[in-house]
């Protein structure tokens, strides 16, 4: 089974960009992007404008319309990725969905956590639905699962053989730059989710791996830029503004075969993006640095010094030593994972990270929500 890769976009933002970039670069599969669509029309015209695309689309549903998109590429806020992505798999097209799959977008304070949780995977279930119904690929974005350092970590953790007894992953940096992620209205979660999905999903998929399932979860989460000296400080080097959604949280979870993971997520930590991953096995102790990572350091003695030059994503200076990413997208993962994609949709066999890893993610991360509301350990069905 074959079919063409011509991708319609929804949103122009950061998520966009990214992805438009990982596209160029996917090899093999005659991909096209065809053009975009966004909240505001003259957005998708500029971004149509720089990069080249056919169409700027007057919105979502003139982008559904176009018989010549096959892939939806949704990079919308969290609270459109459900009915956005029904909305698609019913027009016949495929479906990338940046994380978190989807989640419960109510208020915080407007609904307890585990009717919240309950929400979370209605939704969840509504789209894996619709993609069986429609005969059509739901891919989800989880970049971890294709960033070099972890696929050679897998890679390892097969060769040893042995068993994973624990794993410790985290993803923090100073801030989310998405106002959308500041209100649980449209985030449907904090750091936690927003962050915490990455080194999640990981974790869940190597445990899969080996036909494990997660068990319990108990967890903590915390609204760090709400503490009072913080708040009284004259700087302040970290983003603030959270509405209802903590900028903090921690999570442990426990497995079907009794081995565990160890879960940490923020937008309160200085020095750029920490995305790692520590797994202790039976065997062998294996790290995965995605970032920092050492594949180049550099020291300047004033930020100006590399003024006109990209170092790495949330660093707030450039000023002392940096470890700028010689390619962080491919370092990330970006194109490796949308060339997954691409090669999923042409050839009619399932993507590494596709709708199911999406869902479990979202159950164990609002039963740490649950867990965190109720100070208890939540067992997972």
């Amino acid at each position: 089974m074959s079919g063409n890769v011509v991708v319609g976009i929804a949103g122009a933002g950061f998520v966009a960009r990214l992805h438009i970039e990982g596209w160029r670069r996917v090899t093999g599969v005659p991909v096209e992007v065809r053009g975009v669509a966004a909240a505001h029309p003259e957005r998708a015209r500029q971004f149509a404008s720089e990069f080249g695309l056919a169409a700027a689309y007057a919105g979502f549903a003139e982008l559904l319309a176009d018989p010549e998109v096959t892939v939806v590429d949704l990079g919308v806020p969290n609270n459109l990725h459900e009915p956005f992505a029904i909305a698609a798999l019913q027009a016949g097209k495929h479906v990338i969905v940046e994380k978190p799959l989807t989640g419960c977008f109510t208020p915080r304070h407007d609904m307890t956590a585990p009717a919240m949780q309950q929400e979370a995977l209605r939704s969840a279930d509504a789209m894996l639905a619709a993609a069986t119904a429609a005969n059509r690929q739901l891919c989800y974005a989880e970049n971890w699962l294709y960033a070099p350092p972890f696929v050679k970590a897998e890679r390892l953790l097969r060769a040893a053989g042995g068993t994973i007894l624990r794993m410790q992953g985290e993803e923090s940096h100073s801030g989310t730059h998405s106002e959308p992620n500041k209100h649980w209205v449209t985030a449907g979660g904090g750091a936690l989710l927003g962050k915490g999905c990455h080194p999640l999903g990981a974790v869940l998929h190597l445990k899969a791996s080996a036909g494990v399932r997660a068990r319990s979860v108990v967890a903590q989460t915390a609204s760090l830029t709400k503490v009072d000296a913080f708040v009284r400080e004259a700087e302040h080097f970290l983003r603030t503004g959270y509405e209802d959604v903590e900028d903090w949280g921690s999570m442990l979870v426990t497995f079907t075969d009794g081995s565990v993971a160890e879960v940490t997520a923020a937008d309160t930590v200085l020095g750029g993006v920490r995305n790692r991953l520590t797994v202790f096995a039976s065997n062998a102790v294996i790290e995965a640095n995605l970032n920092p990572n050492t594949a180049v350091r550099a020291y300047a003695p004033d930020a100006a010094v590399f003024e006109a030059e990209y170092l790495s994503e949330k660093l707030e200076t450039k000023a002392g030593w940096s470890y700028p990413s010689p390619d962080e997208d491919w370092m990330q993962g970006y194109p490796q994972e949308l060339q997954d994609f691409a090669e999923a949709i042409a050839h009619g066999r399932p993507p590494k990270s596709g709708g199911q890893l999406g869902r479990d993610v979202l159950e164990v991360v609002y039963a740490a929500y649950v867990s965190a509301e109720e100070g208890r350990r939540v067992e997972l069905r």
